[in-house]
C-alpha cells in the first residue's frame, strides 16, 4: 500500500486516516459517556427528593455536540505534524468551544437551580418570587462577559484597555442611575434579609397595609381604606417597619377606673374578678396580671395586662369585647360603680362664715 505513503500538507495519507480514525473515536466516546451518564443521572434525580442531582442533570443536559467534534479534532491534531499558525488556531478554537460549554453548563444549572428555588418559595417565602428573575439575570450577564472576556484573551485580543473602559463606563452609568440601582439592591436585601413577605400587614411611618407587591424599585402596600400606597424600596427600608403579620401574640391593657367610693373590700376583690373574666378563655388567652395602679383625678385605677394566643385582629378584638361585657355585668351585680370625670364643689354657708368672724 505505497499510496498510504503519499505525502499531503505534510503528514502522509496513513498518518491522516490516523488522526481521522482518533477523532471518530474520541467524538463518539465522548458522546457514548456523555449521554450515558445523562441518562443514569436523570433516573437518579427522579428516584430521590434531593434537587441537586436535577440541577447536574439539567447542567449536563445542555452539551453540544458540536463542542465534542471540535474538542475530538483538536486532540487527534496532536497525532499530526501541522505548522505551528495551524495548532495555535485550532488551540484557540477549541478554548473558545470549552468555554462556551462551560458557560451553557453553569448557565443551565443555574436556571434550574433557580426554578427549584421559586417553587420552594412559592410555598414558604413568596417574597423570594419577585426577584429571583434579576438575580439569574445579573449572573447570567456576569457569566457571559467573563467567558467573552477569556475567549478575546484566548484569541490574542489585548483586553485590558476594554476592561478599563468598562469599567470606567460602569461608574458613569452607576452615578447616573444612582437612584435606580439603590432601589434594585434595596430589593435584593428585601429578599434575602426577609423582614417582611407578600400579604404580611405594615405599619410604616402610619400607613397601615398589607403587602400587595415586591418589585425591582417600588413595594405596593394595599392600605386598609382600599388604596394602594405605593414605596420605592430604599425609603422603605430606611423607615421604621412594624410587622404585623410576624406577631404571634398580641399582649391587651384594661385600664379600668373606679369611684372613690368603692368599698376597700370590694377594690381588693377586682383583681380577682378581672383574672376570672379573662381566664374563662383558657387555651386562646394567657392572664399576666392585675392590680391596683394609682389613684386619679376622679377614680382609683386599676391597669390589668393579658396576651391573646392568636394573632388574628378580630380573635382579639371578639376575646376584648367578651372580657369587658362581663366585667361589666359583675360590676353591675356587685354595686361597683366605674368613674367617669366628675368634680366635687364645697360651699361656704353664712354660719361657718359667722364662726370664723
Amino acid at each position: 500500500m505505497e499510496f498510504l505513503q503519499n505525502e499531503y500538507l505534510g503528514n502522509t495519507l496513513q498518518a491522516w486516516m490516523l488522526a481521522l480514525g482518533a477523532a471518530v473515536l474520541l467524538f463518539f466516546g465522548m458522546r457514548v459517556v456523555a449521554l450515558g451518564g445523562l441518562k443514569r443521572l436523570a433516573r437518579a434525580a427522579r428516584r430521590t427528593t434531593n434537587r441537586w442531582d436535577d440541577v447536574i442533570a439539567a447542567a449536563l443536559g445542555s452539551s453540544k455536540t458540536l463542542v465534542f467534534l471540535i474538542v475530538a479534532v483538536f486532540l487527534s491534531a496532536g497525532m499530526l505534524d501541522l505548522p505551528v499558525r495551524a495548532v495555535d488556531i485550532l488551540q484557540s478554537i477549541a478554548v473558545v468551544a470549552v468555554l462556551i460549554q462551560g458557560g451553557m453548563w453553569i448557565s443551565s444549572g443555574l436556571t434550574a437551580w433557580l426554578a427549584v428555588r421559586r417553587e420552594l418559595s412559592t410555598q414558604d417565602e413568596a417574597a423570594t418570587v419577585m426577584t429571583m428573575n434579576v438575580i439569574g439575570i445579573a449572573v447570567r450577564i456576569a457569566l457571559w462577559s467573563m467567558v467573552l472576556l477569556l475567549a478575546l484573551d484566548n484569541m490574542g485580543i489585548d483586553v485590558t484597555a476594554l476592561v478599563a473602559g468598562l469599567g470606567v463606563g460602569g461608574i458613569a452609568v452607576a452615578l447616573a442611575a444612582q437612584s435606580i440601582l439603590g432601589d434594585l439592591f434595596a430589593s435584593l436585601s428585601i429578599v434575602l434579609d426577609r423582614p417582611f413577605t407578600l400579604g404580611d400587614f405594615l405599619n410604616v411611618d402610619g400607613f397601615l397595609g398589607s403587602v400587595e407587591e415586591i418589585g425591582l424599585k417600588t413595594t405596593r402596600v394595599r392600605s386598609l381604606s382600599g388604596e394602594q400606597v405605593v414605596f420605592s424600596n430604599t425609603d422603605l427600608l430606611n423607615s421604621r417597619i412594624r410587622n404585623y403579620g410576624r406577631m404571634f401574640q398580641r399582649r391587651v391593657v384594661v385600664a379600668l377606673g373606679v369611684t372613690y367610693q368603692t368599698p376597700r373590700s370590694e377594690l381588693e376583690a377586682i383583681p380577682s374578678i378581672v383574672r376570672e373574666a379573662v381566664e374563662e378563655h383558657d387555651e386562646r388567652v394567657r392572664f399576666d396580671r392585675s392590680h391596683m395602679s394609682g389613684y386619679g383625678d376622679s377614680a382609683i385605677m386599676f391597669e390589668s395586662v393579658y396576651y391573646v394566643l392568636d394573632p388574628d385582629y378580630n380573635v382579639h378584638m371578639d376575646i376584648q369585647q367578651a372580657v369587658l361585657l362581663r366585667l361589666h355585668e359583675v360590676f353591675e351585680q356587685r354595686g361597683i360603680d366605674f368613674a367617669y370625670p366628675t368634680r366635687t364643689v364645697f360651699l361656704a354657708t353664712e354660719t361657718a362664715e359667722a364662726e370664723r368672724v
